[in-house]
């Protein structure tokens, strides 16, 4: 168990980065190209407040320099993608119930259409799922499940890096079967005993997120933290040295802090904003947030589909706080303010008319 955590402050970006590290002045956060210029200490007998990174005290350093190092790429992609920018993972969910597009894409011919349209949006992996895991949702059977998702996996898998979003070992072998190459299970591999024996005989990368419990039906029936950033930290800190004795190496694993599950507004808020923290553990960090509650709590917006604009703006948060992979359903907008929010940050791009 981690008892330790060193919290990174003081965030620069882009071109104000790189002058800043050429200068020792701050540190690249997961290999950059955001960087730190502060730290905060957080554990029995640190020192409180905010400190310069030449005001660490001996003992520290190492967990400072575990925030610098860069992630290796996941399933076969590079960290970070293009100038620097997170990876987009495109949504598909091929459910009746999903909380933003259930039932758009019962069809299978649909939905390999919409994922192609992910694709050429600019999205660089996709998600696909057949049991919603949105608050208060029904378990699906395994075979439904499979019934739902293996012909698209199948034919998406041709043209992209796929991942499978279930938290069961039968779905999870036989998508992986079907082509996919990456398992993401909201609970981390808890819901199924027999899911760690699957995966640690496959080559698959796998996204362990956090969630209060482990039942989507009651996850967000008062959901309690005393530090919901450190808390969230240690569990999935426990969860990767847990499957990482299971038998799946840490290279082949990425965290994901899970926004709206068991969490409300402020738990939220506060995860987004501490982002950074999850770096210490070492694995890339996958942010989702798109279209979610908190969204429509903020902005006063009611339906999904329309948190587009508070979804971008999420995204580019979490992608100036350190995170390697956004998973959105809006692929074309976010890829957008991305290539626009990168360029600005580092400084612009070369005129070739100068």
């Amino acid at each position: 168990m981690t008892e330790y955590w060193v919290e990174p402050l003081g965030l620069l970006h882009g071109r104000a980065a790189a002058i800043a590290v050429a200068a020792d002045l701050a540190l690249p956060l997961a290999g950059g190209p955001g960087a730190f210029t502060m730290v905060r200490l957080l554990g029995e007998g640190a020192p409180e407040g905010a400190l310069a990174l030449a005001d660490v005290p001996d003992g520290w350093q190492d967990r400072v320099l575990a925030l610098t190092r860069a992630p290796s790429a996941f399933a076969g992609l590079e960290l970070p993608h293009e100038g620097g920018r997170p990876l987009v993972m495109g949504i598909l969910n091929i459910t009746p119930d999903s909380f933003s597009d259930g039932g758009h894409f019962a069809d299978h011919a649909n939905a390999v259409d919409a994922g192609h349209m992910l694709l050429e949006a600019g999205a660089d992996l996709l998600d696909i799922g057949g049991e919603s895991t949105r608050p208060g949702a029904q378990p699906v059977a395994p075979e439904e499940e499979c019934r739902r998702i293996l012909p698209v996996i199948r034919e998406l898998a041709k043209a992209a890096t796929i991942s499978v979003d279930t938290r069961n070992a039968a779905t999870m072998l036989a998508a992986l079967e079907a082509g996919a190459e990456i398992v993401n299970d909201v609970t981390a591999l808890r819901h199924d005993p027999a899911a760690a024996r699957v995966l640690s005989r496959s080559e698959a990368s796998v996204i362990l997120m956090h969630m209060l419990g482990d039942d989507p039906r009651t996850m967000q029936q008062d959901p309690r933290y005393g530090d919901v950033a450190l808390e969230v930290a240690q569990f999935l800190a426990d969860r990767v040295a847990a499957v990482e004795r299971m038998g799946i190496p840490r290279g082949r694993l990425a965290i994901d802090p899970g926004i709206g599950f068991g969490k409300r507004l402020p738990h939220n808020l506060a995860l987004m904003e501490r982002l950074p923290l999850l770096a210490g553990i070492g694995c890339p960090i996958v942010f989702g947030a798109s279209r979610k509650r908190f969204i429509g709590e903020l902005s006063g917006v009611e339906a999904p589909v329309d948190r587009v604009a508070g979804s971008v703006a999420a995204a580019l948060h979490a992608a100036s706080h350190g995170a390697a992979i956004i998973r959105v359903h809006d692929v074309a907008e976010t890829v957008q303010a991305l290539a626009v929010w990168n360029a600005v940050s580092a400084g612009g791009v070369e005129d070739e008319d100068a």
